[in-house]
């Protein structure tokens, strides 16, 4: 029912446990794809011999061409993208099928809930890492701690149709190897009508965090969008995608209160001062 895209570089153990996941704790058949960054330890012979769809570049190209690489692969009408270091919980493919049955719009961003060893979304701490992750505690208690659909979610795993990715060309590819390229595809997505943007409260995956892509790399992502945009991720989250609120439907144009155009008019400052003294990284 779904193309699930998972670009990855050089971690195989975490990669192996994600595709163990989506096979054991998913309840409808799935494509999954991959693209492959460099892939020397032993990744793509491992995708090669279990006769995986895929991508591969020799260097780590970073996420957003990744994605956008594997993303052409896609047979399904709708696409999930993922982290290798993700482990899906059961039900989450059910919790997605469910809310899409429910949708009447023809664009529409979701997403599922991570589950982390520190405190952020869901807290529960099952190992920071593979060497201490203890898949028993996280299945018998992942559902057991409340938590709301809510709003605004720029987060993966992300789910959208085909036809709306492709709509809005992907991932931009200034943002590699990847930071801020999430809220700058909600952006265009804002851009094209979208209005629907929920994260889906019961739909888990237990996440390591961060082990991807951007591995000794990074990217001022913040700045790219600013410049891109003209307001900050922090401004367009809080005043249009009204993120992390409890989910009550559609979202609208923001409230232009004096709140609004004071935090408004300190993007504009921060833009301008980057247009004319900040050097290009």
């Amino acid at each position: 029912m779904f193309s699930i895209i998972i670009p990855t570089f050089n971690n195989l153990e975490y990669l192996k446990l994600c595709i163990e996941s989506i096979k054991k704790n998913s309840q409808i058949d799935h494509e999954l794809i991959f693209h492959i960054n460099d892939g020397s330890d032993g990744t793509l012979d491992y995708i090669k011999k279990n006769k995986f769809k895929h991508t591969h570049s020799n260097q780590n190209i970073g996420l957003c061409r990744a994605v956008n690489n594997s993303a052409k692969l896609a047979s399904q009408k709708y696409i999930v993208y993922a982290h290798d270091d993700m482990y899906f919980c059961p039900g989450w493919d059910v919790q997605f099928k469910n809310e899409i049955s429910k949708i009447k719009n023809e664009d529409f961003f979701l997403s599922g809930t991570m589950i982390q060893p520190f405190k952020s979304f869901i807290f529960l701490d099952c190992g920071k890492n593979i060497e201490e992750f203890n898949e028993a505690k996280l299945l018998k208690n992942f559902n057991s701690i409340n938590y709301n659909d809510f709003q605004g979610t720029t987060w993966a795993p992300s789910l959208l149709p085909i036809k709306t990715w492709n709509k809005v060309g992907g991932f931009s590819e200034e943002y590699g190897p990847g930071l801020g390229s999430d809220p700058d595809l909600n952006m265009k997505l804002w851009k094209i009508g979208v209005r629907l943007f929920k994260g889906i409260g019961n739909c888990r995956v237990y996440h390591f965090s961060s082990l991807t892509l951007r591995k000794k790399v990074s990217n001022n992502g913040a700045k790219t969008f600013l410049l891109k945009w003209g307001i900050s991720i922090k401004f367009f989250k809080k005043y249009y995608l009204r993120a992390n609120e409890k989910f009550t439907g559609p979202l609208s144009e923001p409230i232009k209160d004096i709140f609004f155009y004071i935090n408004y008019i300190k993007c504009k400052i921060t833009y301008i001062y980057h247009l004319l003294f900040s050097k290009k990284n």
